[in-house]
């Protein structure tokens, strides 16, 4: 009874947040900047799968699209109207831009999905780089454009008078919070979502710990994997998708940014 009562205690044991530790992919040892580890691996796989998607995936384009031609085009399309939609027709320029953060963010939140994967884009680190990367480029971009003339994007004209400094002193603080909540949001959710299905995954194999319980938990935990699973991959798509879009808003407060 000690052993099985030990048995089990060691089974129910679990760490949900270690899939998120940066680790050397060879060997192991201290991280240092040189190092190759598993996040550097995983984003060089995304450039990979970008670059085979676009670039391969296109180079023998034919009239009637194979499947991987179609997905490039339906892709470019979706990432073009949008940027058009928001930005207009002057911020087509940008449209590299912002489709290669769409196509990076979306191959890095799907590949984080395979099993024994990692997930870059749950690390605060490397979304905070591409949020300021957009911050900085867009308020440069601004002021580049307009002059002064951009910090009328702080100035409400069509408030009344008395409103106007409160305001502005509040969108000043929401400018500058905006690389915050542009990279929390990603990583948040990314997290989020992989620590819940190691959660339940941590309950799959109870059956074997325990018979009486385990009937009961394991098949409910292995449905519950399922649901979020597919919840993850809706996910996966849509964060990128957040990301992109308020990139474009960003975008377009730099080009015209005259409330």
């Amino acid at each position: 009874m000690a052993s099985e009562a030990k048995g089990a205690e060691e089974g129910l044991v679990f760490h949900p947040m270690d899939q998120f530790a940066v680790k050397p992919f060879f060997g192991g040892g201290d991280v240092a900047w040189y190092t190759i580890t598993n996040a550097t691996v995983w984003m060089a796989l995304a450039v990979l799968a970008t670059f085979a998607l676009l670039v391969l995936g296109s180079s023998k384009r034919a009239i009637v699209p194979g499947r991987i031609q179609s997905i490039a085009e339906l892709a470019y399309g979706f990432i073009h109207k949008m940027v058009e939609d928001i930005c207009g027709k002057d911020g087509l320029k940008y449209f590299p831009w912002i489709m290669t953060l769409f196509m990076f963010i979306v191959f890095s939140n799907f590949l984080g999905l395979l099993p024994m994967a990692f997930t870059p884009t749950s690390h605060i680190a490397v979304t905070i780089i591409m949020a300021m990367g957009v911050f900085l480029t867009v308020t440069i971009l601004g002021f580049v454009k307009n002059g002064a003339g951009f910090l009328g994007v702080f100035w409400i004209s069509s408030a009344p008078l008395v409103l106007r400094p409160i305001l502005a002193l509040i969108e000043v603080i929401s400018y500058f919070v905006r690389p915050v909540s542009h990279s929390i949001r990603l990583a948040g959710n990314m997290m989020a979502g992989h620590a819940v299905i190691k959660v339940f995954a941590a309950f799959a194999p109870l059956v074997l710990i325990s018979t009486g319980i385990g009937l009961v938990v394991t098949p409910l935990s292995i449905i519950a994997i399922t649901a979020i699973y597919a919840l993850e991959m809706l996910v996966a798509f849509i964060q990128a998708y957040v990301f992109a879009i308020l990139t474009c808003v960003y975008l377009k407060d730099a080009l015209h940014p005259h409330h």
